[in-house]
């Protein structure tokens, strides 16, 4: 077939367009034009504070438990569609996950993830530094996973806007930690393989200080399972015989487990709940269920604990002559982060420091400390940390399935300050900064730092490969993931559904409004900060 000349015309110049972006993508530049680029970023980031604190407050006013962030999935990803990002809603059959993509050419993929879902019962005026709830018994952000994501919209922005001017080639992925509190997401997205085409994963998480560490972290990873016990109905006390108790079957697996307690490592941690007792007292259950974490330092530990803790459901299921199944409800690898983007990405936090903390800030962060009985009375951090080192003598704790992500691809979390030191945590006092300048300085630093580490990695794509060489040759010489659920495993999408049901309607009344109000304290009229008098 024979082109005609508006057509040749039309190729060279479509030909020529891709060379020169192509030319452009791949240039070397010098560090001297790195760190001016990465200064603009700051200042980009700077200029975008008013975004970032419109997006922190509203996702806080939301106050969505896991798998049900409905208002927050689809207010963060309408940002990111109006910039350009092509958005993937329900991936692994979650409906409230989404991945955002904008590709701009050859060069590195870099995913930006963060967590959005909250706390059980943990509704919270902000700014307030006693136990004030909005609707009481509601969820709140007692947490702080309103601010992460709006942290890295915020630097995905940033670094678009150069990348955009300047031709850089790469790609940015942006992805929501859906239901952490449950760890129940991350898991089926490293399953499902949404991260074999990236090349690095940052990953925030709000904190205390500006931080990032690499190695094997403190805390554990986990197992979480739900045992159900099927037994036979009977009447309590008209023929209590003809039953066979569900119930009792649930009852005396708990008691084995916390018999198997005391005979367990100290690293190890465990906790449970009962999740259906039963209807009423004069009906035999015939239905039970326990659901249960299971903890430990090493992938090994956990899968030993999950095998011990199936033998005695069975064992549980002979005593009373009742049937057992088990559901996982979500799962959490150790985490180890990666030494290359750790190193880089501390670099760039010593340049963007701690946020400079009013004599506001520090009251109400001094004050919520003396409400909940902290060992230190200091206020907020006003010194950076150090970079963190590999853990060399474990040490047990907390959980999160970033640790799932981190052994699929190279990951580190930034941890940025927009909490107050020294709070017990999952606490309606961890909701009280989340609205608050305090939470809005923090993510304007964080955003700063994750702005300036993507452009490292996206000008210097030899990074990516030293980050992967760290991967390959250290992290996983001597270990190998192994995922804990199946292909057959279902994300729970159904947890936490009924109590959504029940407070949605009165939390819709407290949603930000930032057409009408400069900031959600301005919206629910508490002055900053509100302290109780002595």
């Amino acid at each position: 077939m024979k082109l005609n000349s508006n057509s040749r015309a039309l190729s060279m110049l479509m030909l020529l367009m891709c060379l020169a972006h192509f030319s452009l993508a791949q240039k070397k530049i010098s560090q001297k034009q790195i760190d001016a680029l990465k200064q603009e970023a700051m200042e980009l980031v700077e200029a975008d504070a008013k975004m970032s604190q419109v997006m922190v407050d509203k996702i806080f006013s939301f106050a969505e438990l896991g798998f049900q962030e409905v208002e927050s999935s689809n207010y963060l990803t309408g940002i990111l569609e109006e910039n350009g990002f092509e958005i993937e809603m329900g991936v692994s059959g979650i409906p409230t996950a989404w991945f955002a993509t904008w590709k701009n050419g050859e060069g590195p993929t870099i995913a930006l993830g963060s967590d959005v879902d909250d706390i059980p019962k943990a509704s919270q005026y902000p700014g307030v530094a006693y136990h004030k709830p909005m609707v009481e018994g509601a969820p709140g952000h007692g947490e702080g996973h309103n601010a992460g994501i709006p942290l890295n919209v915020t630097a995905a922005l940033a670094v678009k806007k150069i990348m955009e001017r300047e031709n850089i080639g790469g790609t940015l992925v942006l992805w929501p930690g859906i239901a952490e509190e449950l760890v129940a997401a991350k898991a089926w997205y490293t399953r499902d393989g949404l991260f074999d085409d990236v090349d690095i994963c940052i990953f925030t998480h709000v904190a205390n200080n500006l931080g990032v560490s690499y190695g094997q972290t403190s805390g554990t990873g986990l197992i979480s399972v739900e045992y159900t016990f099927s037994g036979e109905a009977a009447h309590s006390a008209g023929s209590p015989w003809r039953g066979r108790s569900a119930l009792d079957a649930a009852e005396l697996m708990n008691v084995g487990w916390n018999y198997k307690r005391e005979h367990m490592d100290p690293l190890k941690r465990s906790h449970s709940i009962f999740t259906d007792g039963g209807d009423q007292p004069n009906v035999v259950p015939s239905k039970a269920s326990i659901w249960y974490y299971f903890r430990d330092v090493t992938y090994e530990g956990i899968m030993e604990m999950y095998a011990t803790a199936n033998k005695m459901a069975e064992g549980a299921a002979l005593m009373t002559d009742t049937e057992v199944s088990s559901k996982i409800l979500g799962t959490a690898w150790p985490r180890h982060f990666n030494k290359v983007i750790a190193e880089k990405m501390y670099v760039n936090i010593l340049k963007v420091g701690l946020p400079e903390w009013s004599d506001a800030d520090q009251a109400l962060a001094k004050a919520v400390q003396e409400e909940v009985g902290s060992s230190k009375i200091e206020g907020l951090s006003t010194k950076l940390d150090t970079l963190g080192m590999p853990v060399i003598i474990p040490v047990s704790g907390g959980s999160d399935d970033i640790g799932d992500v981190s052994w699929v691809v190279p990951t580190v979390t930034l941890r940025f300050p927009s909490n107050i030191p020294g709070l017990q945590g999952h606490h309606w006092s961890n909701a009280i900064a989340m609205a608050t300048p305090i939470a809005h300085k923090g993510v304007t630093a964080g955003a700063k730092a994750a702005a300036m580490t993507i452009l490292d990695f996206l000008l210097k794509p030899e990074l990516v490969d030293e980050a992967w060489d760290y991967f390959k040759n250290v992290q996983t010489k001597e270990t190998e993931y192994k995922p804990m659920i199946t292909t057959d495993d279902e994300a729970p999408i159904y947890l936490n559904k009924q109590i959504m049901d029940q407070f949605r309607p009165q939390l819709e009344k407290f949603y930000y409004d930032e057409t009408k109000f400069d900031t959600y304290l301005e919206q629910l009229g508490v002055k900053y900060p509100t302290i109780k008098k002595d």
